[in-house]
């Protein structure tokens, strides 16, 4: 199978013209024509995973982030990006990313976060309508979810969201008196939608890399939980693993062991 026949898969599912204007998704390095050997999913596609990748002999890795986002005018080793492009190039590697347009797919990266919180009747929280794309006949495309759960009190909701998400602090700000029921989501950095989760009814917020101005302005209308940028996101590799499942049910694919969060908490 050649590496191009599992990009094209993704890309049915969450096709580049999705992406927004300043975002870089697609091939990052490599040969999309090349036979695939394994692949190697990941949220960030650094040195060390690159490196597992190669030692495990898979020369695509699929990563939500892409590793170049500006142009690189030159390839010298000084820094952690030329560093890893350096390496892939040199091993073979072919590296991928679907970032913004996977965000912004029907069943993306928001979607699998509600599904990990047990969430229903879920839809975008800031939808678009699309031309049809892959299997859909009619599509419909956006930025974050909201949804219901059943009536629990905010602090245990906020307790289920660390658990889910494996965060190390939750960030929150707002009542947590009340019982919560309606639940917006973003993946990634989500204060541009703290609007519209207001107007439809949210009664909490979680996304990631929230400012103190959005918590200070917003503290009387919603409870707001910044559970971390890596955090929201990396389940993402889920998605590319059904999707890859679903082409190839027997293919090489795995998550990378030694990807790590690149924020720490103490």
């Amino acid at each position: 199978m050649k590496i191009k026949e599992i990009t094209d898969a993704i890309e049915q599912y969450a096709p580049l013209r999705l992406q927004e204007e300043w975002d870089n998704a697609g091939i990052q390095v490599g040969n999309p024509d090349a036979q695939v050997t394994g692949v190697l999913l990941c949220t960030d596609a650094t040195e060390r995973v690159v490196a597992e990748a190669i030692e495990r002999g898979m020369n695509l890795v699929i990563s939500h982030h892409p590793l170049i986002f500006h142009g690189l005018k030159k390839i010298m080793g000084r820094t952690p990006v030329e560093r890893t492009v350096a390496l892939a190039i040199k091993n073979d590697i072919t590296i991928y990313s679907a970032h913004t347009n996977m965000d912004s797919a029907w069943q993306g990266v928001s979607f699998r976060m509600a599904e990990k919180l047990g969430m229903t009747d879920v839809q975008f929280l800031d939808a678009n309508d699309v031309p049809p794309y892959g299997e859909q006949e009619s599509v419909t495309a956006g930025c974050g979810v909201i949804g219901n759960i059943k009536p629990t009190p905010a602090l245990d909701v906020l307790r289920q969201v660390k658990e889910a998400f494996e965060v190390g602090a939750v960030r929150y700000s707002g009542d947590t008196s009340r019982d919560i029921t309606r639940v917006a989501l973003c993946g990634g950095a989500g204060g541009f939608l703290l609007n519209k989760a207001v107007e439809q009814g949210a009664h909490l917020y979680v996304s990631a890399d929230m400012r103190y101005h959005d918590f200070l302005d917003n503290n009387p209308r919603i409870l707001i939980a910044d559970i971390g940028h890596y955090e929201s996101e990396h389940y993402t590799k889920e998605i590319f693993l059904e999707i890859i499942q679903k082409k190839s049910p027997t293919f090489a694919v795995a998550f990378a062991k030694n990807e790590t969060n690149q924020v720490n908490y103490l």
